[in-house]
């Protein structure tokens, strides 16, 4: 299960968010820090039983705003406290009306400019791992499961930032490095010393980066400049292919901020097909957006109210599990499901076809633009050899509403799949005997590295 948590609830020590709502690999067990009155205390949630709940961990004092927790796969709850340049680790667990803490170590950070935090919960749930960012490096520290307290596992140059796991043995660990004032997506093999090398390389001069990644299926959501120097755009790709990222052009919302955090995993052979769940934050707040790969649009879907904004995981069956807490129901778990193709259908139906041409028309314009300039871009860098035909096709969809309110698009596109065409009197759907060819977004050949896992 691929899950992943980005609500800030306290200022961040390297410049990304820290997580509010931690939930582990297999969705299992979850973890944060609640407020009671005006003092933080840790809570873990468990949430593969037939109803969740949650159990306050308290300890003998208020937790600081600093503080960070991680639910481990046995069902303690990991803790991370800064004092006077030492980070300290424990382990806590309910004892019956108390809380029971064990203390694992501590790792020592006297440089100022050193920031500590953890990395998102290891597949398997027995070992924890934190990152130290120094200000020409970066360590990866296994700071629960190691046999004599926290142990240094690797040493990177450069500033790293992220951590994205992308196996289940968790072995492989995906982190973007900045180096130069560019920032790129590398894999740290945590069982070879910290051997680093290449994950994402899609233009010599952009900044790209891992958001998250399905160990299943490979599917991987990624960030980069490349299509738009000066814009964040949100892409797609597969791990091990040698075919581009693609990058949807109905994923950019105006005014707004698209953020994946979970991935529906399971889909082994078919990453086109894995649910991708979005946090949308707009003028009119944060909601929910729903979306494959091989669709061409987003369902917009309203948050639960209480929603632990940023927060959820997947099932293999393709329920989304959106943990939300309110004053009537403090530990709930809201449900949401992607629609079928039939219903995006008839949601298509309330775009204007004047608005679906645009939008293609668009897309074409702009993947011509891609093609000359990636062309240009490979043969400088001496790398990679002419686009492959047939590629998986980019989307295309609707600029995205203003609000949580379901989505229109008109067609679904996929790979061998058939898709709407632009007309003189607006967008026409072919018949199953109509095949329409897309083009992927040509950037550079193969971007994403093979993992050698041997």
């Amino acid at each position: 299960m691929t899950a992943c948590a980005i609500e800030p609830e306290a200022a961040p020590e390297d410049g990304a968010p820290q997580p509010g709502f931690t939930i582990t690999a297999d969705g299992a067990y979850a973890a944060r820090l609640a407020l009671d009155g005006g003092s933080l205390f840790p809570e873990r949630w468990t949430l593969d039983g037939p109803e969740p709940y949650a159990v306050p961990l308290p300890a003998n004092q208020p937790e600081e705003p600093g503080a960070e927790v991680q639910p481990m796969g046995d069902g303690r709850v990991l803790i991370r406290r800064a004092t006077a340049g030492r980070h300290v680790f424990s382990l806590l667990y309910p004892t019956g009306p108390g809380t029971g803490e064990v203390v694992i170590g501590s790792v020592e950070c006297p440089d100022g400019d050193t920031r500590l935090r953890l990395l998102p919960p290891a597949p398997g749930g027995e070992r924890a791992y934190a990152l130290a960012v120094g200000r020409r490096s970066s360590a990866v520290w296994l700071v629960a499961g190691g046999e004599f307290g926290p142990e240094h596992v690797a040493q990177i140059p450069g500033r790293c930032s992220g951590g994205v796991w992308l196996d289940h043995t968790g072995r492989m660990l995906a982190l973007d490095r900045e180096v130069g004032g560019r920032t790129k997506a590398v894999v740290v093999d945590l069982r070879r010393d910290g051997e680093t090398s290449p994950l994402l390389q899609i233009a010599d001069g952009s900044d790209d980066r891992l958001l998250l990644a399905d160990p299943d299926s490979g599917l991987l959501l990624i960030s980069s400049d490349a299509p738009s120097p000066g814009e964040e755009r949100l892409g797609w790709g597969v791990l091990g292919s040698t075919l581009p990222v693609r990058f949807p052009e109905f994923l950019r919302l105006p005014e707004c901020t698209v953020t994946p955090f979970a991935i529906q995993p399971g889909q082994v052979l078919t990453p086109e097909s894995c649910g991708v769940a979005l946090r949308v934050d707009g003028p009119l707040g944060s909601w929910v957006g729903l979306w494959r790969p091989d669709r061409r649009h987003i369902d917009h879907l309203p948050a639960p109210a209480g929603w632990l904004t940023g927060s959820g995981c997947w099932t293999r069956d393709g329920v989304l599990q959106l943990p939300y807490a309110t004053a009537e129901v403090p530990c709930g778990v809201a449900r949401l499901t992607v629609p079928s193709a039939e219903t995006g259908k008839a949601a298509g139906t309330r775009k204007t076809a004047e608005a679906a041409e645009a939008v293609e028309m668009a897309e074409m314009a702009e993947s011509t633009e891609m093609a000359e300039a990636g062309e240009t871009a490979g043969k400088a860098a001496g790398t990679g050899g002419p686009e492959k035909p047939g590629g998986r096709p980019e989307g295309a969809g609707s600029a995205g509403p203003e609000g949580p309110v379901p989505s229109g698009a008109d067609a679904r596109g996929s790979a061998g799949s058939s898709s709407s065409s632009p007309a003189p009197g607006g967008p026409t759907r072919p018949g199953p005997s109509e095949p329409v060819a897309r083009r992927p977004v040509p950037l550079r050949e193969a971007p994403l590295g093979r993992l050698v896992t041997k």
